[in-house]
């Protein structure tokens, strides 16, 4: 017969604080209340649970007319990344396309394509080393960081090349209550410096420092068009939360950094040449996988100005 459970006695096991553990998530895809409808225009392949969605049956060197435009966008929403394949668009497409969601931004930190408002990334064969392969959202070191960016790979690599997302609603849905407590109204500042250091010397960056001087924004930022939060720090450009002293802040920052690289938040996507991705770059972080050696890969974006993080 067993013994009761009282005649057990277990040995000390600490786990360190701050850190991912197994168990349940928390996985909304929208808002409470929110209403699901069908999509009439296209069809739709959800790719994960909260984020990722594969749209089939549309021509995006078309233009679109306001129903479709509508309906793309609360797709858009409702699924924050969605992949278009074989559309090889023109860059003059690819930026129309982008044009339907606002006014193109530049970024004269990265290299130019065809025009200002593309951003060509030639990674291999003797292109410029990758900076890409960290968790982080898009330009959150300017006041109205990016609303969203249209990718297109002109040339995939024989294996590897993927690029991933993860979703910071769900991110921010699953942090204990007492760490939602300790970020609820505390803002974060961003700063160019820390995703680009490691690749320009400090004559080239100096140029910048008055165009990009460093901007502060929520920790927990609401969507403006839905709503609902979503954590709002990255790798690349947080550097410290205000108001904390300057290890909680580096301690805090850590742990919320990590919830990027939860899977069950993550979609990823295998490119074929001619394929776009769109994503909103509010609701979202991404990750370009640089585990494709030596080989060639060569993207084009075109980003979409965004607004001013409440």
């Amino acid at each position: 017969m067993p013994p009761s459970s009282s005649a057990f006695e277990l040995r000390p096991a600490h786990i360190p604080a701050d850190g991912l553990y197994e168990g349940q998530r928390t996985l909304h895809r929208t808002p409470d209340g929110w209403q699901d409808r069908p999509y009439e225009l296209f069809e739709l392949v959800p790719q994960g649970a909260t984020i990722g969605a594969e749209i089939s049956g549309l021509d995006l060197s078309r233009p679109l007319s306001p129903e479709l435009r509508e309906e793309l966008n609360r797709a858009l929403l409702e699924w924050k990344v969605l992949f278009f394949r074989g559309q090889n668009l023109s860059s003059e497409h690819q930026r129309e396309f982008a044009r339907n969601w606002g006014e193109l931004e530049t970024n004269p930190l990265l290299e130019r394509g065809d025009s200002v408002d593309v951003v060509r990334f030639d990674k291999g064969a003797g292109g410029v080393p990758s900076y890409e392969n960290v968790w982080h959202t898009d330009v959150t070191f300017r006041e109205r960081p990016a609303l969203g960016a249209v990718l297109q790979l002109r040339e995939v690599p024989p294996f590897g090349g993927d690029t991933m997302w993860a979703d910071m609603a769900a991110a921010y849905d699953n942090l204990s209550d007492e760490v939602k407590a300790r970020i609820e109204g505390a803002e974060a500042e961003h700063d160019f410096l820390p995703g680009f250091r490691r690749f320009y010397g400090p004559e080239r960056l100096a140029q910048w420092q008055e165009l990009f001087p460093p901007v502060t924004h929520p920790v927990v930022r609401r969507h403006p068009e839905t709503g609902r939060r979503m954590l709002f720090v990255n790798t690349s450009f947080t550097t410290r939360i205000l108001g904390m002293e300057r290890e909680e802040s580096d301690r805090l920052l850590r742990l919320l950094y990590q919830q990027a690289h939860v899977p069950e938040f993550q979609v990823r996507f295998h490119w074929q040449p001619g394929d776009i991705a769109f994503w909103d770059n509010r609701a979202t972080q991404h990750y370009a996988v640089a585990d494709y050696g030596d080989a060639r890969r060569v993207a084009e974006r075109v980003a979409i100005a965004g607004d001013r993080p409440f």
